[in-house]
């Protein structure tokens, strides 16, 4: 049943950030399902409230699997742990604590005072995966990064010289839209928002809360007037970091409706300040999507939570071929970045390879 909390909360990817995901299961003394919940932040109703009302009395006696630790504060809701001990569950399983300090450990001691037994460490690595943005968010105090680069077999982003090349297939094209749809915004740099030329918009279909903010790298301020990005930024949010003396140059940009930041001492270099700029926009989670010299520059300053190749089953070669990730790169073998937790999948003609750093 945790599993089945876990699949529950899933279905809030998109519409929940920078809350945690949450589901809740109430099992019946009996041992029947009878109530079910998620959360989505526009609901406001948490996932165990929503799962308590389904049970009513069923849930007297009962268990709760819950994917995350009940809050016991008082926020926009009253505390849901103050809602399980009225409803007389007897029994709360849940895989991880909240990293949230609000609610870290509270919940839990809450509900035990009260004479409700916690079961904890069931299911906490896929816990721990589904909410890694969150979990990022609060411990780290910055937003969680996943790098996304589409290459060759043999490493390489695109043909010799700047030019736009789409490697990938069609599912791999459908594969990426997912995985836009669980971020809070795209990062690309200001090159390849020049030759690409592209929307950045989260096109899978799914609900989501709030629009994919596009995020651009461009200490040189390439990007100009006629480009998708500047001209749809009324509608959708577009944030551009350059360098302080760039400032002269972004009114025009700033007509359109593109937030520029020139505020940052090295601009664009300077990536632990851009990730603390856009916390402060409360975006949680960011998805890099290149090119070679952004993708160098996360790694470089470690700064890099989770690492997806999308590989197309191709050779371009040449050594003027821009390879995937450039940058100063390690010194030394030692000292280069070691990734954990490997996962290999086909997506139609290409291979997925997804993984975490661990020195991130």
């Amino acid at each position: 049943m945790t599993l089945r909390a876990i699949a529950l909360a899933s279905k809030g990817i998109g519409r929940v950030s920078p809350s945690p995901l949450v589901g809740c299961v109430i099992v019946s003394k009996k041992g029947d399902v009878v109530g079910e919940g998620f959360y989505t932040f526009d609901g406001v109703t948490h996932a165990e409230i929503q799962a308590l009302a389904k049970a009513r009395e069923l849930a007297r006696g009962g268990t709760a699997y819950v994917s995350l630790e009940p809050h016991d504060h008082h926020g926009k809701t009253p505390p849901c742990t103050e809602a399980l001990i009225n409803a007389g569950v007897v029994r709360v399983v849940c895989p991880i604590e909240d990293p949230n300090p609000l609610v870290s450990g509270r919940g839990f001691e809450s509900l035990r005072k009260a004479g409700v037994e916690v079961v904890t460490g069931i299911a906490a690595s896929e816990a721990s995966k589904l909410n890694e943005k969150f979990i990022c968010w609060h411990r780290k105090g910055r937003p969680f990064v996943h790098l996304k680069l589409a290459m060759s077999l043999d490493g390489r982003i695109s043909l010799n010289g700047s030019v736009s090349t789409a490697l990938s297939g069609p599912e791999a094209f459908t594969r990426v839209h997912a995985l836009r749809h669980e971020y809070d915004a795209i990062l690309v740099g200001g090159n390849t928002a020049v030759v690409d030329d592209p929307g950045l918009t989260d096109r899978s279909g799914s609900l989501r809360r709030r629009h994919l903010v596009r995020v651009i790298l461009d200490n040189r301020l390439q990007v100009e007037e006629g480009l998708q990005i500047v001209k749809t930024a009324r509608q959708i949010p577009t944030i551009i970091f350059t360098k302080p003396e760039n400032d002269s140059r972004t009114d025009k940009l700033r007509k359109y409706g593109v937030e520029v930041i020139a505020t940052l001492p090295r601009g664009a270099r300077d990536i632990a300040g851009v990730l603390a700029e856009l916390k402060i926009r409360e975006i949680q989670s960011v998805l890099v999507e290149g090119g070679a010299e952004v993708a160098g520059a996360f790694c470089d300053a470690h700064l890099v939570d989770k690492l997806t190749f999308i590989a197309a089953p191709l050779v371009i070669g040449g050594k003027d071929a821009p390879v995937a990730i450039g940058g100063r790169g390690a010194s030394s073998l030692e000292s280069a970045l070691k990734i954990a937790d490997l996962s290999v999948n086909m997506i139609g003609d290409d291979v997925e390879i997804t993984g975490y750093p661990t020195a991130a």
